[in-house]
């Protein structure tokens, strides 16, 4: 989910065991249940990897965080209080920190917890957990999207959605997420 892993890099069941000292058995059901998500892909051989994803499948993702992510975002302004926009803003101000450093982890990691704190407040848990299997499929390919980009500051949508949160401007708040949500992945794409 943070890019850890790049695009099409191979994995075990022992390296994986190894790395998170787990014996196979848990490494194999970890590694089907991602597998079912859609976050690894599986050959017929079994050989296991980080898919590498189509120009298609990009668009596909894109259109769904779109969807999904501009609903739990609006499910979440009545809910919008100033500890959460300040807590937004002190998450956003990490973000600058790690694109200042050029921390590619750092950055997908705080930039995931920016959005997951927003959407928590929509109380839509089903919501939530469907956009959290599109941000598992899109890591590795995130990775690979901040590793073109030569950002130097944080995401202005960032400010934007915090922006609409503090006027209670829903269409505001709706075009903020759907255009921080795409604007990266549509890089991918070209």
């Amino acid at each position: 989910m943070f890019g850890q892993i790049a695009p099409g890099q191979a994995l075990t069941l022992r390296g994986i065991g190894r790395e998170f000292d787990v014996s196979m058995t848990p490494a194999r059901e970890a590694v089907q249940r991602l597998v079912a998500e859609g976050a690894l892909s599986m050959s017929a051989s079994g050989r296991v990897a980080t898919p590498e994803l189509s120009r298609d499948r990009i668009e596909e993702l894109a259109a769904l965080r779109a969807l999904i992510e501009v609903e739990l975002a609006s499910r979440a302004l009545p809910r919008a209080h100033l500890a959460l926009i300040d807590r937004l803003q002190a998450i956003n101000g990490t973000i600058a920190d790690a694109v200042s450093n050029r921390n590619a982890v750092g950055y997908l990691r705080t930039n995931l917890d920016f959005h997951r704190t927003l959407y928590l407040r929509a109380q839509a848990p089903a919501m939530l957990a469907m956009a959290e299997t599109v941000w598992l499929q899109l890591g590795p390919t995130m990775r690979s999207l901040y590793g073109r980009l030569r950002r130097t500051d944080a995401p202005q949508y960032h400010r934007l959605i915090i922006a609409a949160l503090k006027a209670g401007d829903e269409p505001g708040l709706r075009l903020a997420v759907r255009s921080d949500v795409t604007q990266g992945l549509r890089l991918l794409t070209k």
